[in-house]
């Protein structure tokens, strides 16, 4: 196996450069409409909510004027400009509700879809990634972009961004308008503001640094429950459930103190900032107060030098204690959402690392051909499925095309590899597999019979040698027909969630019935499934859970049966199958490879003896070859394993 890879330390930690945009712009093409739809709706709720400072203003000094008209000159009080005042007002703030409903609807259902369409090309992507991404990357690493990292993004899409535009525009507005109506007030609240703003930067940034930590902890709890849930009855049988909670403990700790720390200071925050606007208030108030009892000694001006009358002053004041409240309530707004801006820009980094990442490389021309044969003994490639084939090769050079019929004719001439560069694993290896042999793999565990395999499917590529299939450099295959041509039977079993049926078929999706029953008889897996509650319609979940490892196994054989590939490729495919059983197994796959080239990788040298050429491995060389017989006459390692003088490890 190539060596695990673990994620850098703060890979969480920040964003990369441009993450923002590259956001931006993938949720404005697919969603344009609605996010233009969403920014009217947040700048009609700005509006209407500091448009109401500008009313009280006015709405005072008409008041104003009606009491004096009424007490100082003794006229009959006329409501009508009051009354026009306030339906405006109040036809405002309805425009505002309407809006933020609709706002408010449109980014839900606009969020969820955008992360559904984000989780549809991660995951179209991550079944393009070669195998080395996946080797390399722990897997609860990835789950975690797909859960963790993408709510950041729900959050950042739906509360954080449209708050900080909202939060932008609002303050802009506000600014104006103060600036408008007293250059000395806003001074006061300029000063305020850019305190409101400290606080924010240091005691946000320490927030924002431990929300970060706190997502890479909660992935690693989540790690560590999988993996024992997985585990458990490993954990049960070595009785190691308090070294197991142990383990736990430290890692849930270690996530409840900077969850503690950041949510502290995330806490304080919000306090601090109200209370600075509630010392902003009064501050205004004072001096509000000052302006009206002193207005011959202290003049009240706006930006374009404007001296206010006395008698607007309650008017402005008023509407300024408004807006000073609506300023700092923004800015706290702002700071509650850094934290989240922060956690939501490294998980958008996250994703698009994974995005970024290099989808597997196929530059293969060389194709896998249906064919029928003609009476003459020649072929002519056919649409049907006729369980014969070809390679369908055309010339670049020549504008040919070529057919070379699939014989199973495999060589890996003086081929070196490595999983890293500087590490290599396999050495001048060289195997001739003739159409119809059966090859046989044994060594120790790391002896590189399984890196034998993965390098003829192609998984990776060789860093020296070549590998011939039936005369054609593996290189000029397309990847899908190289693999189409091989079925493989793991050491480990996979099944999904689906039928018993379901499963074998995976092998081919094309498959009848009649071919997935008679797959399983060929596996010897017929009559257990027939067993079973409901036979081949039997709902397996949680890996195949309900079955024993042994009938997982059979399930995996005759999977692979169904696939009717031309080259067949067992790895450890009786490791989990009892003595009696693989007896059965063996018949089945005895009839499998017949007149198939097969490379067997086994433990047990019971299931190889009959091989046609057996090659024994150590340290990524091929120490000896030949058949069981010939082998055994050379007295060597073969012989030590098959006599017990020397036993695999």
């Amino acid at each position: 196996m190539p060596p695990m890879r673990m994620p850098k330390n703060g890979s969480h930690a920040r964003a990369k450069k441009g993450t923002l945009p590259r956001l931006l712009k993938m949720l404005f093409k697919n969603y344009k409409w609605q996010m233009l739809l969403a920014l009217i709706c947040i700048v009609l709720v700005a509006v209407s909510n500091f448009t109401s400072s500008i009313f009280v203003k006015n709405i005072s000094n008409t008041v104003t004027s009606i009491v004096n008209d009424k007490v100082m000159d003794g006229k009959e009080a006329d409501f009508t400009q009051l009354i026009q005042l306030l339906i405006i007002m109040g036809s405002i703030y309805i425009v505002g509700m309407i809006a933020s409903f609709v706002y408010n609807l449109t980014m839900g259902i606009t969020t969820q879809k955008f992360l559904n369409t984000i989780r549809k090309e991660m995951f179209g992507h991550m079944e393009t990634l070669p195998i080395k991404y996946f080797d390399t990357h722990a897997h609860g690493d990835i789950m975690s972009i797909y859960t963790n990292d993408t709510d950041t993004i729900r959050q950042l899409v739906s509360q954080s961004l449209p708050s900080l535009f909202q939060t932008s525009f609002t303050l802009i507005a506000l600014l104006c308008i103060m600036l408008y109506y007293s250059l000395w007030l806003t001074i006061v609240v300029l000063f305020g503001s850019i305190f409101m703003v400290f606080c924010t930067k240091t005691i946000g940034g320490k927030s924002a640094k431990f929300f970060v930590k706190q997502q890479k902890a909660l992935g690693k709890v989540e790690g560590s429950i999988e993996e024992s849930i997985n585990g458990l009855k490993v954990i049960k049988v070595f009785c190691h459930e308090e070294k197991s909670i142990e383990d736990f403990n430290k890692l849930n700790d270690h996530l409840c103190e900077v969850a503690t720390v950041g949510n502290i200071n995330g806490n304080v925050l919000g306090p601090i900032i109200g209370n600075i606007g509630n010392i902003l208030y009064v501050l205004i108030a004072v001096i509000g107060g000052l302006f009206i009892m002193f207005p011959n000694s202290i003049h009240n001006i706006n930006i374009f030098g404007q001296v206010t009358e006395v008698s607007e002053l309650i008017g402005i004041i008023l509407s300024f204690l408004m807006m000073a409240r609506m300023f700092s309530n923004n800015i706290n707004q702002f700071s509650q959402q850094v934290a989240f801006i922060v956690m939501g820009m490294a998980g958008a980094s996250r994703v698009f690392e994974l995005l970024d990442e290099k989808s597997e490389v196929d530059d293969g021309y060389v194709t896998l051909v249906n064919i029928k044969y003609n009476e003459d003994g020649s072929f002519v490639e056919t649409d049907e499925r006729t369980r014969f084939y070809a390679w369908k090769h055309p010339h670049k050079d020549c504008g040919q095309v070529t057919y070379t019929e699939l014989k199973g004719d495999i060589i890996l001439d003086k081929v070196d590899f490595g999983y890293v560069p500087e590490k290599i694993v396999l050495k001048d290896v060289s195997i001739y597999a003739h159409p119809g042999q059966k090859i046989a793999f044994v060594g120790a565990t790391g002896a590189g019979k399984t890196t034998i395999t993965n390098l003829i499917n192609r998984f990776y590529d060789i860093a020296d040698g070549k590998i011939r299939y039936d005369g054609i450099n593996i290189n000029k295959i397309k990847k899908s027909d190289l693999r189409r041509s091989l079925g493989i039977v793991l050491q480990d079993t996979n099944l999904f969630t689906g039928t018993v049926m379901d499963n074998i078929r995976y092998g081919r999706l094309d498959a009848t019935d009649e071919e997935v029953y008679e797959a399983a008889k060929i596996a010897n897996a017929y009559d257990f499934i027939t067993r079973l509650p409901q036979g081949f319609n039997t709902m397996l979940s949680g890996d195949g859970a309900n079955l024993s490892q042994g009938q997982r196994q059979l399930l995996s054989i005759a999977r692979a049966a169904v696939a009717d590939a031309p080259v067949m490729i067992l790895d450890e495919a009786t490791s989990s199958i009892d003595t009696r059983t693989e007896k059965l197994v063996q018949q089945g796959t005895d009839m499998l490879m017949k007149g198939r080239t097969v490379f067997v990788i086994a433990h047990r040298l019971s299931t190889v003896m009959n091989s046609d050429a057996i090659m024994v491995l150590e340290h990524g060389r091929i120490i000896e070859r030949g058949s069981h017989d010939d082998l055994i006459k050379q007295k060597g390692k073969y012989y030590q394993l098959y006599t017990g003088a020397f036993e695999l490890e």
